[in-house]
């Protein structure tokens, strides 16, 4: 009886925050939600609407609600986006620069300091102005959203080396700057690449940062573009290249082995290239997570090829045109694929889930193995979650027009995709126990100036050349290369490489806080595995093992257990501003 009058009370509530704001406004919301989380108490049936189907009885089917967990976090969403470093976003943070007729960004009092140009009075007489950069020679500029549709710059493994100069990071516009025909100034020529975005125009990240918690010290794993970053976020591991189809980005790394350093497309999938792809070897987290019966997926734009865009595109060709770069981009991009380099936990064929209760599921719920092997469409997320079948850790990739690539996205479409998505979740029974994540592949080679000596040493003759021909490290005697997955000190995996934006989004996130704890891509694999698997770690030099933790952006110590919507921050997704009440439902791709 208790049950039914819960239940029924959490669909009127579910509906009374889905009607307009002209007729309830939000103070009236937060208020019916303190009321009703504060005379209801919290039950798992709160959680999982869809949960009579029986499958949460079976132990391959269970609810994540009723998963152990070494935090209250139930429900992990990471958005991995792309190529922006963390000066190219969080230059002046935050403070903006607010010119007339921009969208003004106020910062909350008593912001903490972070690590930037600003605060490093680097904006001025900046060492890129060294001549030896030639006509790219210039100090950071501002890019305002006229100029969101930049050049992608050179973001390969050496030029991020040769650009960060053995710590002086004064050769960016020389070796990874890269100009806009017919742009004005700097803009137009190599330096380029030394352009900084503000609250202006990356609203919605400088929001959420306000609200919620970031750090000003995560980086890549290796130096280096998508795929690495990809790898590292699931399996923190580039070594162990199976080349498939003719050959691959990477390089011998010294045990007869191969390290990938650059893009490659996955083998057997049927967008691949025709001419070159690989497999990895090894483990990642979808196996550790497959062998726990953890529900987990790979959800990416584009991936569902039985699909029809509104232009009439499908299959591997559907795609979107974005009026901010001005073309249509095909959605689903293969070297961005979380899970398809490891056989194990590939869905070469793109097969479909045989319902979208099995999504997240090994098996579907007569017990057969399910076809699409955790790997599904962004839209599959959206209807799992609208089922009750919301999984435990959720890998998100956005379509190519809305992730954050220059030259393909922009910052303006990289946030109506992400903002859109956050606020979906928000809105969601189980908002009160989940975590986003959002986070990058690499920096796109954007000038950051803050720089870590290696970690990871790497001494390929050719591809390494941070502190010399040769060289990332202090010598093979004095610091000896990472191992790999034969056990053995392995060249290619120099690192870390460049900084990148982590932002966490959740009723559990500290508020307006910075971590300057040291982390890497490798580190949402050590969450995952801290709070869901009692610690265990990959294994065969995955660098897992030795990651930073980002537990000091949460606070679990305060009691959450009635916050059902007052730790939510809706913002509009095309300007990135707050918003007064929870947006309408609007997901229509």
């Amino acid at each position: 009886m208790f049950r039914r009058f819960l239940i029924v009370n959490l669909l009127i509530f579910r509906g009374v925050t889905k009607m307009k704001s002209k007729l309830l406004t939000t103070a009236a919301i937060f208020v019916a939600a303190s009321a009703l989380a504060c005379t209801l108490p919290v039950l798992a049936d709160d959680f999982g609407r869809d949960r009579d189907h029986g499958h949460d009885r079976d132990d391959h089917h269970r609810h994540p609600h009723d998963m152990h967990t070494e935090t209250p976090i139930k429900h992990l969403v990471v958005i991995f986006n792309e190529n922006r470093s963390f000066d190219h976003y969080f230059a002046t943070y935050p403070n903006a620069a607010n010119p007339s007729g921009s969208i003004p960004f106020v910062p909350k009092p008593h912001t903490p300091k972070v690590n930037n140009l600003a605060n490093a009075n680097l904006l001025v007489n900046n060492p890129n102005s060294n001549p030896a950069n030639g006509t790219g020679a210039t100090d950071p500029f501002r890019l305002d959203r006229t100029q969101a549709n930049t050049r992608s710059q050179n973001h390969s493994y050496t030029p991020e080396q040769q650009a960060v100069d053995n710590g002086k990071d004064d050769l960016f516009p020389k070796y990874t700057g890269r100009g806009t025909a017919g742009g004005a100034g700097a803009f137009g020529t190599n330096g380029q690449v030394m352009g900084y975005f503000d609250g202006n125009t990356v609203t919605a990240l400088w929001n959420y940062a306000q609200h919620f918690a970031m750090s000003d010290n995560n980086w890549t794993d290796t130096f280096g573009p998508s795929t690495p970053g990809v790898l590292e976020v699931v399996a923190a591991q580039t070594n162990g290249v199976q080349n498939v189809v003719g050959t691959s980005s990477s390089i011998a790394d010294g045990q007869g082995g191969l390290t990938l350093i650059g893009d490659t497309d996955p083998g057997h999938d049927a967008c691949s290239s025709t001419t070159s792809t690989m497999l990895m070897g090894g483990k990642n987290i979808g196996n550790l997570l497959t062998d726990e019966h953890i529900s987990w997926g790979s959800f990416m734009g584009g991936f569902d090829l039985t699909l029809k865009n509104a232009n009439g595109t499908t299959g591997c060709a559907r795609s979107t045109f974005s009026s901010n770069v001005n073309g249509s981009i095909v959605d689903y991009i293969p070297h961005h694929a979380f899970f398809q380099y490891h056989a194990s936990t590939a869905n070469p064929t793109h097969a479909r889930p045989s319902s979208v209760h099995a999504i997240g599921h090994t098996h579907d719920l007569n017990g057969k193995v399910d076809p699409a092997n955790h790997n599904y469409d962004l839209e599959d997320l959206y209807a799992a979650i609208k089922a009750g079948n919301f999984p435990a850790v959720s890998y998100v990739k956005m379509p190519a027009y809305q992730d954050g690539h220059a030259g393909n996205s922009d910052p303006l479409d990289e946030q109506a995709g992400n903002v859109e998505l956050i606020n979906f979740l928000q809105k969601q029974p189980e908002w009160r126990e989940t975590a986003v994540i959002i986070t990058y592949d690499d920096s796109d080679g954007w000038y950051d100036h803050q720089y870590v000596a290696p970690k990871n040493a790497s001494y390929d003759a050719t591809a390494d050349q941070i502190n010399g021909a040769g060289l990332c490290g202090l010598g093979p005697n004095k610091q000896p290369a990472p191992k790999g997955l034969s056990g053995q000190p392995v060249n290619g995996r120099c690192g870390p490489g460049t900084r990148v934006p982590l932002i966490v989004v959740s009723p559990y996130a500290r508020t307006n806080y910075v971590s300057h704890t040291y982390t890497t891509q490798a580190s949402v694999v050590r969450f995952i595995e801290d709070n869901w698997l009692h610690g265990k770690r990959l294994g065969g030099g995955a660098f897992d093992a030795g990651a930073g933790s980002i537990m000091d952006l949460f606070d679990f110590d305060h009691d959450h257990s009635h916050d059902l919507r007052a730790d939510a921050l809706f913002l509009d997704p095309t300007s990135g501003t707050v918003m007064t009440s929870p947006p309408d439902e609007h997901h229509h791709h």
